[in-house]
């Protein structure tokens, strides 16, 4: 998919209290080791009944390492979905979309990261039948910025865009647009993006993927 912008941001968009008040939020809840895309172990499975392997861990490890939570919280919503919005249409994506998956919230510590990947399937969501879910796939996917870049070094997120030519490099942007505590991005889902190693201080973040039908 070629597009006139592969990313849209917001700088200092959201107050520092409201950053702060979802890190508070977030350490105050269990975390657990960060999960690459889940299709990498099937798209659709159940990780509360059916977990990870010490097996899959380790192949997970190549990817990615770092610690995250979920939040479901309307007050959290509320605030970045106006952002989404506008991003969504002054980008000229106009993708339709319904629903938010559960909010991650990401804890980088030095030496944890995140590699190349991208958020989006091949197929939509199957074992979610008679839920928001159901028959829908990621079009938009949000990252917020928790920490500000003075409270850590590296971290830095980039994209890999593609160029003109089958025998071309990609273009890799990074986003410093986001540095700053309470920026966004928003980027379609099937974008690829990666987390560069934290090598001092932590990173904190909150992602947001939104969902509807499959593109026609």
């Amino acid at each position: 998919m070629i597009l006139k912008n592969y990313y849209w941001w917001f700088k200092d968009a959201l107050p520092h209290r409201f950053c702060d008040d979802i890190i508070k939020y977030g350490k105050e809840l269990k975390s657990k080791e960060g999960l690459a895309s889940t299709g990498d172990f099937g798209k659709d499975r159940d990780l509360k009944r059916n977990p990870l392997t010490k097996q899959e861990l380790k192949k997970l490890k190549k990817t990615r390492n770092s610690n995250v939570v979920w939040m479901d919280d309307p007050w959290i919503y509320k605030e970045i979905h106006p952002y989404l919005r506008a991003a969504n249409l002054n980008s000229g994506w106009n993708f339709q979309w319904d629903w938010s998956e559960s909010c991650q919230f990401t804890k980088y510590a030095k030496g944890q990261y995140y590699d190349w990947h991208f958020d989006s399937w091949d197929e939509p969501y199957s074992i979610t039948k008679g839920t928001n879910y159901e028959g829908k796939i990621r079009k938009l996917s949000v990252t917020l910025s928790l920490s500000d870049a003075s409270e850590y070094e590296g971290g830095e997120l980039e994209f890999s865009f593609p160029t003109n030519g089958p025998h071309k490099k990609p273009n890799i942007v990074q986003c410093k647009e986001i540095r700053t505590k309470g920026s966004l991005v928003v980027f379609p889902s099937n974008v690829w993006h990666r987390v560069k190693p934290v090598t001092k201080g932590t990173r904190y973040s909150l992602v947001i993927w939104s969902i509807g039908q499959p593109f026609k």
